[in-house]
């Protein structure tokens, strides 16, 4: 499907006309000096969709203290929200911004429709063994990085379990071709945008070991949008779960997130698009 925002990608400019016999209608007389409306200066900033994991009849990952994903994704999601709104550079909406539930696909629709730049999905994930604890970020690919990881995509992509047989009914012919749509200029951004996260989360935040993973992530999908999943720590490690509790801990993971939003813009063109392939990952230690 051929949209304004492809024709405007490619140079074409267009014009909306209303009818004649509505268009002096629609006009209205202006005085000689009367100035036009400047336009909206923050209708012309990125975008940055938030995507608080989880949500409504589906709690997440549930912490060893009864800790649900859902309330830590949406907390730090909006405190996220808020640094970034403050530095007047950036439109920043949030996927859900109370607990309800909303299917992985919609969530990609959201932010496709609303014209995302950046698509960044938030979560903290638990696993049986509760000596793990870290962040991580994950992009998408068709194979998954490790083991763990291909665990991990399952256990998110298995969200819509919770949102009845047209959901879970999918016939994989069509997970395929949503797999085949993403373009290679997004994967270099998801990549580069990954890294400025593994960068900026290291500075202050535990890691967990080879931070920067990928799998077939449904919610990270957008064929024309670069895209992350962030684990921010794991439910089901006391340590983790204790921290993400605290709001000063969840400020500080949106410090670091903030950090590596403006990095991966910094590295963008005027269109907001990746420029350059990303660099070789480098870390300290």
């Amino acid at each position: 499907m051929i949209t304004r925002r492809l024709l405007l990608g490619a140079g074409v400019s267009a014009q909306f006309l209303l009818p004649d016999s509505q268009l002096h209608a629609a006009s209205p007389v202006r005085h000689p000096t009367t100035r036009p409306a400047a336009p909206d200066a923050r209708s012309s900033l990125p975008l940055v969709l938030l995507d608080p994991g989880h949500g409504g009849k589906d709690p997440g990952a549930i912490g060893v203290s009864g800790t649900y994903e859902k309330h830590v994704s949406l907390a730090t999601a909006q405190e996220l929200q808020r640094q970034l709104m403050a530095t007047g550079r950036y439109r920043v909406e949030l996927s859900r911004t109370r607990d309800v539930f909303i299917p992985l696909a919609d969530r990609v629709g959201i932010a496709q429709r609303r014209g995302a730049a950046l698509f960044v999905s938030m979560h903290a994930d638990a696993l049986g063994n509760h000596a793990v604890r870290g962040a991580s970020v994950y992009t998408l690919s068709d194979t998954a990085s490790d083991a763990q990881t291909a665990a991990l995509a399952q256990r998110e992509n298995d969200a819509d379990r919770f949102a009845g047989p047209a959901f879970r009914n999918t016939p994989p012919e069509v997970a395929q071709i949503l797999a085949s749509l993403v373009r290679q200029e997004t994967r270099r951004g998801s990549a580069r945008m990954a890294r400025s996260v593994v960068t900026a989360l290291g500075q202050d935040i535990g890691l967990l070991q080879n931070p920067d993973r990928h799998a077939g992530f449904m919610v990270l999908k957008a064929a024309d949008i670069p895209s992350v999943l962030v684990e921010m720590g794991f439910m089901s490690n006391p340590e983790d779960e204790a921290a993400l509790r605290r709001p000063e801990h969840r400020a500080l993971v949106a410090r670091a997130m903030k950090s590596a939003v403006e990095a991966y813009f910094a590295q963008t063109g005027p269109n907001h698009g990746p420029t350059a392939e990303p660099g070789p990952l480098r870390m300290a230690g």
